[in-house]
């Protein structure tokens, strides 16, 4: 899990060379952001009635997040199952996505730079999202179908899109060559994070980017000082992206790889837990790998021309070797024990290959008083499967059309259709199943003069059938059905309290049904049918002139599930939650927060959780002048009180109390 003493000396010693060199090198530095006084860490998106949040560059460097997973679980709505490390991951969205069993269940949508990544139902593995914050600049998360039908479908509890760093976000645009080193410590756990960024460009026209980035990690300990097994990890990561604009502008075509690999020794199989239980310990190596080819053609003088191709390919391979006599129910030799029906499980090799080309044009126009932004668009989609001895393999090959229309009337009115239609054809050689679904929504904004708006959603969606299930011919020919209804409000406004002041807020309900179910059962095997959730949702932003600034987050959500016999708790449903932030900015030097994430106690059908509050410290220094000029320093203290407390969903308790420092600085 470690990396080797001669490994983890070079890194640093490369490191300190790097931050060395003479303050001569620092010439015409362009800093990754300004600091924008009068402002809170995150914008609350009040002209829109999809819900969604983004996470910018700015808020992923502040949080210090040592996975995507912890990038986003500031947003309300958004859960994460065992978030601190890479394996055993999860992000779970208004109930949805991953579970105490499985790391998905295919109802959130993932993509980095338009590619779909994760595994289908792989038992008791995380999300398997095995890459690094330091590769991003921008999560969008989306809540909800209402937004997702131009990506994809089945998104019933919402959708993350990573967006990965360009050459041009550290040289500015002009030619020059950037060099920016990151170096990241952590007491619990000893970790560090090594990122370094190489930004070229030669040309106006052509940029090039290499990021890599090597994350590490030992077992941590929680709140009562006790050891969190399982917990430890190594993961480098890799990026390399490049862009050409030709055609006085009008033509770009990228190229984005993103390369993480993550090699276990002797760890428990099921990363949910911190021992190995029941089905022992393996060897387990994980590699993901994704790509994206996009072609860009934006003429200056045709607005009814914006057109993206864009061919992308995902790969996640994770091989798994069974380390003999680690079981307590191994009676026999270690084939024999991999050869069992249900604890063979431990034995199998996994590989997801998802190929997908997108053509998409967006025309703007307007017909009489209406104008127009659509968005059309064709996706041809295959996922192949390994053959695995607890899962059959397969291919599943999808063909979808879509088509979006931001409709707007006036400079108050806001009017969203959306249509796809996709036909799914999945088999395995020996068995086929052909399917296909019509899903939609509309979404409807209006604000008024004074600021307020008001806004409304209907969406309707299809799970089509996964390769998991081809074992079972009922559920190749079901596909998970869902509608969805929100109605909300909003409102952004400066000079509200005093002078340079903005607030902002927005504030969501929703109800969703979901039935015709085939991914979900009871704690006694019993199959659950259909569920019914609602949720209230608010985001909230306040800042004053002198750099006073505060944010509120807070999620609510109630649902039931249904098998034919009887109703019972929503197994994925969150506790209730509260989230506050309050800082303050003095210029564009210093930043210093306080967040306060308070989690209700929660009793379901599955048990009681208690209450929990805990205290985060977060400190951000950028020197404006000196030798010290482009750097940046960051300080933050996580569960500042050393709570001892397991999350709600949760299946590992919370790491305890932990330091974090960061030094960044471009040349």
């Amino acid at each position: 899990m470690r990396a080797n003493t001669s490994a983890k000396a070079a890194l640093l010693m490369g490191a300190a060379l790097i931050w060395a060199m003479p303050a001569t090198a620092q010439d015409n530095v362009t800093d990754l952001d300004a600091v924008d006084l009068g402002k809170s860490k995150r914008e609350v998106l009040t002209d829109t009635a999809t819900s969604q949040t983004t996470v910018d560059q700015e808020e992923i460097e502040d949080r210090q997040a040592s996975t995507i997973a912890e990038l986003v679980d500031s947003v309300p709505g958004v859960t994460l199952i065992n978030g601190q490390t890479p394996q055993g991951s999860g992000i779970n969205i208004r109930g949805f996505g991953a579970n105490s069993t499985y790391g998905s269940d295919q109802k959130v949508i993932i993509q980095i730079d338009d590619a779909d990544v994760g595994a289908e139902e792989l038992y008791r593995i995380g999300t398997q999202l095995y890459t690094d914050p330091q590769l991003y600049k921008q999560v969008d998360v989306v809540r909800g179908m209402a937004g997702t039908f131009e990506y994809g479908s089945g998104a019933i509890g919402g959708m993350v899109r990573l967006e990965t760093k360009d050459a041009s976000d550290f040289t500015g645009g002009v030619p020059g060559f950037k060099l920016r080193q990151t170096l990241q410590f952590s007491t619990n756990g000893d970790g560090i994070t090594s990122s370094t960024i190489m930004a070229w460009q030669p040309t106006d026209d052509f940029e090039t980017l290499f990021n890599y980035t090597y994350s590490e990690q030992s077992d941590q300990t929680d709140g009562a000082g006790n050891t969190i097994g399982n917990s430890a990890y190594a993961l480098p990561s890799w990026q390399f992206k490049a862009k050409k604009t030709f055609g006085n502008g009008d033509h770009a075509l990228t190229f984005s790889l993103t390369d993480t690999n993550s090699d276990e020794s002797d760890v428990p199989y099921d990363t949910f837990q911190t021992t190995a239980g029941s089905f022992g310990n393996v060897d387990r190596q994980t590699h993901a790998r994704t790509g994206t080819l996009k072609y860009t053609y934006n003429p200056v003088d045709n607005n009814l021309i914006d057109l993206d191709v864009t061919l992308s390919y995902a790969d996640q391979q994770i091989d798994t070797e069974y380390v003999d006599g680690s079981s307590p129910l191994q009676t026999g030799s270690a084939a024999a024990f991999c050869a069992s029906p249900f604890l063979g499980v431990v034995c199998a090799d996994h590989r997801y290959e998802t190929t997908k080309l997108t053509i998409k044009n967006t025309a703007r126009f307007d017909t009489g008083a209406v104008g127009h932004t659509l968005r059309t668009g064709v996706e041809f989609k295959r996922r192949e499967r390994l053959d695995a001895a607890s899962a059959a393999g397969g291919t599943d090959d999808r063909i979808a059309l879509f088509v979006v229309d931001d409709m707007k009337i006036g400079q108050r009115f806001t009017f969203t259709p959306a249509l796809r239609y996709e036909t799914q054809e999945i088999g395995n050689g020996t068995v086929s199943y052909s399917n296909d679904a019509l899903m939609g929504g509309a979404s409807a904004f209006y604000r008024f003069d004074n600021g307020l708006g008001f806004f409304g959603s209907a969406a309707y969606t299809e799970n089509l059938p996964i390769i998991d299930d081809l074992t079972n011919p009922t559920y190749m020919t079901q596909s998970e059905k869902a509608r969805s209804f929100e109605i909300g409000l909003s409102y952004d406004r400066l000079d509200v309290f005093a002078p340079g002041d903005d607030l902002s807020f927005k504030l969501t309900g929703y109800k969703t049904k979901v039935w015709d179910i085939t991914s979900y059962t009871t704690s006694t095997m019993t199959p659950i049918t259909d569920a019914d959730l609602e949720g209230l949702e608010l985001e909230a932003a306040y800042s004053m002139a002198n750099g006073l600034y505060m944010d509120l987050n807070a999620n609510l959500q109630r649902g039931k599930a249904y098998t034919s016999a009887s109703g019972t708790d929503w197994t994925g449903l969150p506790a209730d939650q509260l989230r506050l932030t309050l800082g303050k900015k003095w210029t564009q030097e210093l930043d210093l927060s306080w967040e306060v994430v308070a989690n209700k106690r929660i009793t379901t059908t599955s048990g009681t959780t208690p209450s929990s509050v805990v205290h985060n410290l977060r400190a951000t220094y950028r020197p404006q002048h000196g030798l010290l000029e482009g750097a940046e320093f960051r300080v933050g203290v996580e569960n500042l009180l050393d709570l001892d407390y397991t999350p709600h969903l949760a299946t590992r308790k919370a790491p305890g109390r932990t330091l974090k420092l960061t030094l960044s600085k471009t040349f």
